[in-house]
C-alpha cells in the first residue's frame, strides 16, 4: 500500500516536506568554496519542483535520474519560484509509490479535444490540404497516438501529457477567431497550418517519463522537422500545388515570428502572422497561468521572471 501522495503543487514556503517524487534530473555542481551538491529536479502529475542537496553526508543515499526517491527536508524560495531543501533521500521501495501519481497530465478531456480537432479537419473545404490533415489525423494511428499524449514542451508550457493536443486546439480555436474577423486571410491554410505548427514536437521530445529532448530534436528542432514533413507528405498527394505547398509550409517554419526566437524566416504571409500571434499567445498565456497556479494563494510578487522580463504578480480578487 502506498504512502499517502503530497503533491508538489501544495506545498509552500517554510513548510516541511516528505513523500516520494520522480528524480526527472539530477547534477553535480560545486559551491564557489569548492563543496560538491546535487541539484534535481522533482516531478508528480501536479508539475516539476527545483530540488538541491547542499550536504550529501549522513542521510543521503546513492540514486540516480528517474529514480523514484523519498525525500524529507525543507520548502524554501529562490528567486520568486519555490525550492526543496533536502536533508534526507533514499530511492524508494516498490509499493510504495504509484506510477500514475508522477505523470503531470491535461486536466481537460483528450476524447473531447481531439473531436474539436476532427470537426477542424472535415471543416477544411480545399482538397489537397484536407487530404493532407487526414493523413496524419485520420489515417496514421501511431501519430495520432503520440498527438493526443505528448507534451507541448520540456518545462515552459503544456510540458504535460496531453498537452500537444491541448495548445494545438487553442492555438486553432484563436485562429479560427481571426479568419472570422479578416476575411482576406485563407481560412483553409491557416486552420491546416495551426493543426500541423508543432507536430514536430512529437520526433524533438521524447515521452515521458524523460519528456527530454531527443538526439533528433537537439540536432534539428520541431520547426524543421515539422516542416520537412510537410513537404514530404505533400510531395505524395498528387498534383499538390506547389505554391501551396510552399505557404503551408512558410507558417510552419516562421510561426515563433523571430530569427531570435528559432523561426529561419519571419511571418510573410497573413496567415502566418495570425498562426505566430495565436501560438505565443496561448504559449505566454498558460506559462502565466502554470506560474499563479504554483504560488497558490500568494498574492505577493513572485519576483523578476527572464521570460517576460518582469517582476510578475497575480491580479488582486475584487469583490463584486
Amino acid at each position: 500500500m502506498g504512502e499517502i501522495m503530497n503533491y508538489l503543487k501544495d506545498y509552500r514556503e517554510g513548510e516541511k516536506f516528505t513523500g516520494t517524487y520522480l528524480c526527472k534530473q539530477k547534477q553535480v555542481f560545486k559551491t564557489k568554496a569548492g563543496k560538491t551538491y546535487y541539484s534535481l529536479t522533482l516531478q508528480d502529475k501536479t508539475g516539476l519542483a527545483d530540488g538541491k542537496i547542499w550536504d550529501l553526508n549522513n542521510g543521503i543515499a546513492d540514486f540516480e535520474s528517474l529514480d523514484y526517491i523519498h525525500c524529507e527536508g525543507m520548502v524554501t524560495s529562490f528567486q520568486g519560484n519555490l525550492q526543496m531543501n533536502i536533508s534526507r533521500v533514499r530511492i524508494s521501495d516498490e509499493g510504495e509509490y504509484d506510477p500514475a501519481d508522477y505523470v503531470p497530465s491535461t486536466d481537460k478531456d483528450v476524447a473531447e479535444m481531439y473531436s474539436s480537432v476532427m470537426k477542424y479537419v472535415a471543416s477544411v473545404q480545399n482538397r489537397y490540404l484536407r487530404k493532407i490533415l487526414e493523413m496524419y489525423f485520420v489515417e496514421d494511428a501511431g501519430f495520432i497516438d503520440s498527438f493526443k499524449s505528448h507534451s507541448a514542451a520540456k518545462s515552459v508550457h503544456h510540458g504535460f501529457m496531453g498537452g500537444l493536443l491541448e495548445h494545438t486546439l487553442s492555438v486553432t480555436n484563436m485562429c479560427q477567431y481571426f479568419a472570422d474577423h479578416y476575411p482576406m486571410i485563407n481560412r483553409d491554410l491557416l486552420i491546416t497550418a495551426a493543426l500541423f505548427h508543432d507536430m514536430g514536437k512529437i520526433q524533438e521530445i521524447s515521452g515521458f517519463p524523460q519528456n527530454d529532448y531527443t538526439d533528433e530534436g537537439q540536432m534539428l528542432g520541431h520547426i524543421y522537422i515539422g516542416a520537412r514533413a510537410m513537404e514530404d507528405a505533400a510531395e505524395k498527394i498528387p498534383g499538390f500545388p506547389a505554391k501551396l505547398k510552399n505557404e503551408l509550409v512558410h507558417c510552419i517554419l516562421s510561426h515563433h515570428g523571430k530569427l531570435e526566437f528559432g523561426s529561419p524566416k519571419v511571418p510573410a504571409i497573413m496567415e502566418a502572422m495570425a498562426l505566430h500571434l495565436a501560438d505565443n499567445a496561448d504559449a505566454k498565456l498558460q506559462t502565466l497561468t502554470e506560474i499563479f497556479g504554483q504560488a497558490g494563494d500568494n498574492m505577493n510578487w513572485l519576483g523578476y521572471n527572464r521570460m517576460f522580463e518582469s517582476n510578475l504578480r497575480q491580479t488582486s480578487k475584487s469583490e463584486l
